[in-house]
């Protein structure tokens, strides 16, 4: 086992390059001779086979041995802002897109474009974010990312015309397809008994921003109109692009890109802010030669290809009933006053008059508030379930809960209240499971393979969240019992889905690289 030595002695580690030129305990004799001792061999490759010998250690280990403190404390709030604003980004959809229907009079598919445009930047982005991050950097790449979603999202309160603002939404959706990078190297950091608990919580910052985003429409949208609401909700991402110079480098990134000088400097300063001792020893850096870094063919690799096509799958489904419950609140709490139950309307398009928009009113920014707080409990129920269950049958049971929860549309919901608590379930149950997806993935996925493995999964979410305004914004005007079933069934096949995941990560340590047997 590695031995600690103080946090304020000094470094004394070499890199795996450097291990041809060492030597290991009782291999003496060989260097006089000059003769490589096949122990070296072995310990090269030791954290490879899952064997690591006295006195070398992982990243993994260290973190595990620093534990959690003051260091991801800092980095859960600098991570939760970055979180908080795309949220915000996010929540804004369900409210700009009727706005600028009744602004612009432009038609329901017009309307929905507003959205899928956002979706499709992030689904065509998130592949290039993943093999970006994978070559340069967490950090790196969520700096830039950052700093350009700021400036479009502000420009897009200067939008002129309806195709100004598709535009510059779809380059918001293009740099927003960074953002699942956070989580990434968040949890990299995070003691492997922490951090499902840990990651889970962090979705408390994306529902507070959420939340933010209503109360703003709230007071915002009566008086100043949706442009105002644009340019206010970007200054999150400014704040968090100030700080970011406190974002500490992935170190299993570093470690795993062969700068093992920099993982070590990166894990003493985590040790000295925790007040914790730092391994002594070698920092073992994986032979990772024979993997390509950072190519999606790698994800389809035999081990991992059933893994990722259930995960691909599992992600579009749950963007497309996150997103579906979310864009649809507004226009269900409107044909509700008309009754749902009514009978479906013809398919020929027309363009909205002005006269024929109803603007959000005070009810229903108080009402839409109350099924984005259901994100809170949502979160608390995978929090207590997800280690004791473990993360296939979490992700399961929540999306088993909100396919009977929406289903209770199918019989003439007139209630608003039975509405909106119909509503509230189905929002906290796909929050819960969305954040659930973003623990296992980063978990299931090698160091070599976990940005890009996220980032694809991440496309396909975009993917999901793309197409699900032609349902939430068009189809429910047309039958929205049509649209009940769709959303219903979609949920029922990604909860078998998980089930099927042929992998379970609760308690197993992240990975550092592709090891056959560890996937089987």
């Amino acid at each position: 086992m590695p031995r600690i030595r103080s946090s304020s002695s000094g470094s004394g580690y070499e890199d795996l390059s450097s291990l041809a030129g060492s030597v290991a305990p009782g291999s003496l004799l060989s260097q006089v001779r000059g003769v490589r001792d096949p122990g070296d061999e072995l310990e090269m490759t030791a954290s490879t086979a899952g064997v690591v010998p006295d006195d070398t250690f992982t990243v993994d280990q260290a973190v595990n041995a620093i534990g959690f403190g003051r260091f991801q404390v800092r980095l859960s709030l600098i991570t939760g802002l970055c979180w908080m604003a795309d949220s915000m980004e996010m929540m804004i959809l369900s409210i700009l897109s009727p706005a600028v229907q009744c602004t612009w009079r432009i038609s329901e598919w017009r309307q929905a474009f507003i959205t899928t445009v956002v979706f499709l930047g992030m689904m065509l982005s998130s592949p290039f974010w993943g093999k970006f991050s994978d070559k340069y950097g967490r950090k790196t790449t969520l700096v830039l990312s950052g700093s350009f979603l700021f400036f479009y999202g502000f420009l897009s309160a200067f939008a002129p015309t309806y195709v100004w603002l598709l535009l510059l939404r779809g380059l918001v959706g293009f740099c927003v397809g960074a953002i699942p990078q956070a989580v990434t190297l968040y949890a990299e950091y995070l003691p492997v008994k922490q951090r499902g608990k840990c990651v889970i919580l962090l979705e408390c910052f994306w529902a507070l921003g959420a939340c933010m985003e209503v109360l703003l429409a709230l007071f915002v949208m009566p008086t100043l109109g949706w442009k105002w609401l644009l340019g206010l909700s970007s200054l999150p991402l400014l704040l968090f692009t100030l700080i970011c110079p406190w974002l500490p480098e992935s170190a299993r990134f570093h470690a795993a890109s062969g700068q093992s000088e920099r993982a070590l400097s990166t894990l003493k300063r985590m040790a000295d802010d925790n007040g914790k001792p730092m391994l002594l020893g070698r920092l073992i850096v994986d032979d990772v030669s024979t993997v390509r870094r950072g190519a999606l063919s790698d994800l389809l690799v035999p081990e991992l290809r059933t893994t990722t096509l259930l995960l691909w799958f599992i992600w579009w489904a749950s963007a497309f009933c996150y997103y579906g419950i979310v864009l649809m609140t507004t226009e269900l709490f409107e044909l509700s006053e008309e009754d749902l139950c009514s009978a479906p309307q013809g398919w020929e398009g027309a363009e909205v008059c002005q006269a024929s928009c109803k603007p959000l009113q005070q009810e229903d920014y108080i009402d839409l508030l109350w099924t984005t707080l259901a994100e809170f409990p949502g979160i608390f129920f995978t929090l207590l379930i997800i280690e004791k269950f473990g993360r296939k049958k979490t992700m399961a049971t929540e999306f088993f809960i909100y396919t009977l929860a929406i289903l209770t549309l199918f019989f003439c919901v007139k209630s608003r209240a039975v509405l909106t608590v119909t509503l509230f379930v189905c929002r906290g149950m796909i929050a819960g499971m969305f954040q659930a997806a973003y623990v296992y993935t980063p978990e299931v996925y090698p160091t070599t393979l976990r940005s890009i493995g996220v980032g694809s999964c991440s496309g396909f979410a975009r993917l999901g969240a793309m197409l699900t305004p032609l349902i939430a914004q068009v189809l429910i005007y047309r039958s929205p019992f049509a649209s009940v079933i769709v959303y219903a069934f979609v949920a029922m096949t990604a909860g078998l889905a998980c089930l099927l995941l042929p992998i379970e990560t609760r308690g197993r340590p992240l990975q550092s690289s592709l090891s056959t047997a560890e996937f089987q």
